[in-house]
C-alpha cells in the first residue's frame, strides 16, 4: 500500500506492491512469503485482481456484489465476488469489448460491444447469443422501462435493439456524423447523445423524438480560443435530474443545468487530451474527471481543485462505488488500480478492515511488478555465457525472452565484464575532453558517430538549399538529435541481423554512392577540418611525424614503379607460348578453318588483342606507331599464289601424245576418231 496527500488529502494505492509472477509454484511462493517481509505486509483487496496485459474498462453490478472488468489479451471478462474477495469465473471471447453492459441486478446478464461489430450476450452459463450491427460501435446504454438497448457510432443512427422482442426497431435519425457517447438519466429517462460535431443532442424514448439539442463547441471556442483540436463530446454523465457534465476532446468539462443552453462552470484539464469519464460524488458537490494521464478531484460550484492522481500508466476507465470513497481505474498495464479516499466516505462492508487499517499506516514508496526478478532476450543471455540454463529451473521463459533471479544476472554480468567501471571512467573523461575542443572552428567536418548517415542530410541540405524549400528542419544542428552524432550507444550497426529484417533498402547503399557524397563534401570545405591532437604529443612533433611518414611513402611508391616496369620488361623477352583452344561438347570440329572463321567474325579490337602486334616508339616524347596486317587480305595473296604455282608445275608435267592434234575443246566435242 502507499500512501500521498496532494493538497494535504491522504490517498491509499491499495494495488502497489510487489507481486508475484503466475508461473511461481505455491511451494515456491510459501517459500518467498517466508522469507520477504515486503510481499508479506502486502495488501491485496482483491485476488488476482489484474488482466494478462490491459484493462480496458470495469462496471460494478447494481446489487454491488460483483465487480466485472475487461481487458486484453486474450479479449476476456473477469468476474469477482467481494464477498469472498476472489475470482468468480473468466471467460475469453473472440474480439476485444469496447464496452459492456450489465443488464441484470448481479452477473447473470451480460451484454459485451465488440469491435468488430457484433453484440455478444452471455448469461450465467456462458454466452447466449451473437448479432451484427450495421456500423461499428462506440457506445450503448440499457433502457430498462421499455427493455432497449440504445447503440450509437460510427453513424448518424441510434440503433434501437428491443430485447423482449429480440429484433431491431426504427433507429433514431440524428444530424450527426458520428455519435461517440451517450447517457440515460436514471430519474426522467431522458437519452442524451454526444456527436463529433460537438453537439449534445436529447431524445425522449417516450415519443420517438428530439426534444433539445446544445452546442458545446461553441461555448468551448468561446471560452479558449487557442485550442487545439475540434471539441466533440467524448464523455457524458447525469447527476440526478437537472444537472449533467459534458467532457471535450480538447480536455474541457462542462457542467450543464438541462433547463439552460449555457454552462454554469467549465473546468479545464489543461493537458489537451480527451475527457475518458465524467463521475460526481454522490454526498458532496465534487466532479471526478479523468482523462488518460490524470484523475482530478474537484468543487462543481467553484471549480476549486480538491485532489488529483497522476498516472503512472495511461487511465482507460472509472468507476467507483457507490456511497463509499473507493473507486477503481482499468489502465494500461496487467493491475487494476485500486483507490481508496478515506475523506469521500468510508469503505465499502465487504471491505471495512481498510478503515482501521488507514488510521495505522504511514507513507512509504514501494516499486511495481516483478523486483526480484530480470526480464532478458536471448542476445543478452548468450553474451553473458548462460545458455546453458536454458530449460532449466533457473530460468523462465516469457515471450521474446526468460525471467532471471537479479542477483544471479548481477554476479553474470561482473563476471562477464570486470572492466565495466574502469571503461566507463574512460568514456566519462573522453567526453569531457571532446566538449572542451567545441569551441573550435571546424565547417562540414563528419561527427564520429554515423557518418553516413550525417553525409546524406548534408547533401539532402544542400538540394534543398538549390530548389529553395523553406521550413525544412536541420538535423544535424538539432539540440533534440544531438546525441545521434556524439554517443556511441546511438551507433547505427549495418552487419546486424535487426536491421537487414527491418531497413533492407538502407542496408544495400551503394559505395561508391557515399564517396561520390564524401568528394561533394570536399569541394563545399570553406576551411580545411582542423586535425585533433592527440594526447602526448605536441602538434610540431605530428608534423615531422607526418612528414617522415610522407617521405617513407613517396620512396616506396618510386621502388614499387621501379619493380613494375623490371617484370613488364622480362616479359617482353620470354618466348612466345603457343595458342591452346578448347573443344566444347556438343560442337564438331571442323579443323583449322572454323577457328579462323571464328577469329574474323570478332571485332577489330580482339583480333589486335590476339594478334603479334609490333610496337615501335617514335622519338622520346612517347609517341608510338603500330603496323599490323588483316588476314582477310593476306590469306587471298596467299591463295593465288598457290594456284598459280600449281598450274605451272602442271605445264612442265603435260606430255604430248602424237596423232592428237592439240586443241583446248575436251574430248567429247572432238569430232572423228581418234588414232593412238
Amino acid at each position: 500500500m502507499q500512501v500521498s496527500d496532494p493538497n494535504n488529502v491522504k490517498i491509499y494505492n491499495l494495488s502497489v506492491g510487489k507481486s508475484l509472477p503466475e508461473w511461481l509454484s505455491e511451494r515456491k511462493r510459501r517459500a518467498i512469503l517466508k522469507k520477504n517481509v515486503d510481499i508479506r505486509k502486502r495488501i491485496e483487496l482483491i485476488q488476482d485482481f489484474d488482466m494478462p496485459g490491459v484493462s480496458t474498462s470495469i462496471r460494478i453490478s447494481q446489487d454491488g456484489e460483483y465487480v466485472l472488468a475487461t481487458g486484453i489479451y486474450k479479449p476476456r471478462v473477469k468476474c469477482f465476488d467481494v464477498n469472498n474477495l476472489s475470482l468468480k469465473f473468466e471467460r475469453c471471447y473472440d474480439a476485444e469489448a469496447v464496452t459492456f453492459e450489465i443488464l441484470s441486478e448481479d452477473y447473470s446478464k451480460l451484454v459485451f460491444l465488440q469491435c468488430d461489430r457484433y453484440l455478444e450476450f452471455h448469461s450465467a452459463q456462458g454466452r447466449y447469443h451473437r448479432l451484427r450491427i450495421p456500423k461499428f460501435g462506440r457506445d450503448m446504454k440499457f433502457h430498462s422501462p421499455s427493455c432497449d438497448l440504445f447503440i450509437v457510432g460510427a453513424s448518424s443512427d441510434v440503433y434501437r435493439l428491443n430485447l423482449e422482442r429480440g429484433q431491431f426497431l426504427l433507429p433514431f435519425s440524428s444530424n450527426a456524423t458520428t455519435i461517440n457517447k451517450c447517457a440515460i438519466n436514471s430519474v426522467h429517462h431522458l437519452l442524451i447523445c454526444g456527436t463529433q460535431e460537438g453537439h449534445v443532442e436529447a431524445w425522449d424514448p417516450r415519443s420517438k423524438t428530439m426534444v433539445g439539442s446544445l452546442d458545446c463547441a461553441f461555448n468551448c471556442i468561446s471560452e479558449n480560443k487557442s485550442l487545439e483540436g475540434f471539441p466533440s463530446v467524448t464523455a457524458l454523465k447525469f447527476d440526478g435530474a437537472l444537472t449533467m457534465g459534458v467532457g471535450t476532446a480538447t480536455g474541457q468539462i462542462l457542467l450543464y443545468d438541462i433547463r439552460s443552453n449555457k454552462p454554469f462552470y467549465i473546468k479545464d484539464h489543461m493537458y489537451g487530451m480527451p475527457i475518458k469519464d465524467v463521475e460526481f460524488h454522490f454526498q458532496q458537490d465534487l466532479v471526478f474527471s479523468m482523462d488518460s494521464s490524470i484523475l482530478k478531484v474537484w468543487n462543481k460550484i467553484n471549480g476549486q481543485l480538491f485532489t488529483s492522481i497522476e498516472a503512472t500508466s495511461d487511465f482507460n476507465n472509472l468507476c467507483t462505488v457507490p456511497g463509499t470513497g473507493l473507486f477503481f481505474l482499468a489502465n494500461e498495464c496487467p493491475k487494476i488500480q485500486t483507490y481508496y479516499i478515506p475523506s469521500l466516505g468510508p469503505a465499502p462492508k465487504w471491505a471495512s478492515f481498510l478503515d482501521s487499517l488507514t488510521e495505522e499506516l504511514e507513507e512509504s514508496n514501494r516499486e511495481n511488478v516483478y523486483d526480484d526478478y530480470k526480464f532478458i532476450t536471448k542476445t543478452e543471455l548468450e553474451s553473458l555465457g548462460l545458455e546453458h540454463l536454458i530449460g532449466t529451473n533457473l530460468l523462465r521463459a516469457y515471450m521474446h525472452g526468460y525471467f532471471m533471479d537479479i542477483r544471479l544476472y548481477k554476479k553474470a554480468k561482473s563476471v562477464v565484464n570486470p572492466f565495466e567501471f574502469e571503461e566507463y571512467r574512460k568514456k566519462k573523461i573522453r567526453d569531457t575532453i571532446e566538449k572542451a575542443r567545441e569551441n573550435r572552428v571546424i565547417l562540414n567536418k563528419l561527427p564520429k558517430v554515423n557518418k553516413d548517415l550525417a553525409l546524406r542530410l548534408m547533401d539532402g541540405q544542400r538540394s534543398e538549399k538549390k530548389k529553395m524549400q523553406i521550413g525544412t528542419s536541420n538535423l544535424l544542428t538539432d539540440s533534440r538529435f544531438k546525441d545521434l552524432f556524439n554517443n556511441p550507444d546511438f551507433e547505427i550497426d549495418k552487419t546486424t541481423e535487426e536491421f537487414r529484417l527491418i531497413n533492407p533498402i538502407l542496408a544495400k547503399i551503394e559505395i561508391n554512392k557515399q564517396k561520390q557524397l564524401k568528394k561533394k563534401l570536399d569541394k563545399t570545405q570553406e576551411f580545411q577540418p582542423v586535425q585533433e591532437e592527440r594526447e602526448g604529443k605536441n602538434s610540431s612533433e605530428e608534423s615531422s611525424d607526418s612528414e617522415e611518414s610522407s617521405d617513407d611513402e613517396h620512396t616506396w611508391t618510386k621502388e614499387t614503379n621501379q619493380h613494375s616496369t623490371k617484370q613488364k620488361g622480362h616479359s617482353d623477352n620470354l618466348p612466345k607460348q603457343p595458342k591452346m583452344f578448347e573443344l566444347r561438347q556438343g560442337e564438331v570440329y571442323k579443323g583449322i578453318q572454323m577457328l579462323n572463321h571464328k577469329k574474323n567474325r570478332s571485332a577489330l579490337g580482339e583480333r589486335l588483342a590476339s594478334e603479334d602486334t609490333s610496337v615501335r616508339l617514335l622519338g622520346s616524347v612517347g609517341n608510338r606507331e603500330l603496323t599490323f596486317t588483316l588476314n582477310k587480305y593476306k590469306r587471298h595473296e596467299e591463295i593465288v599464289k598457290k594456284n598459280k604455282q600449281h598450274r605451272e608445275e602442271r605445264k612442265k608435267l603435260v606430255r604430248l601424245v602424237p596423232g592428237i592434234k592439240h586443241t583446248n575443246a575436251p574430248f567429247w566435242k572432238v569430232k572423228g576418231k581418234r588414232k593412238l
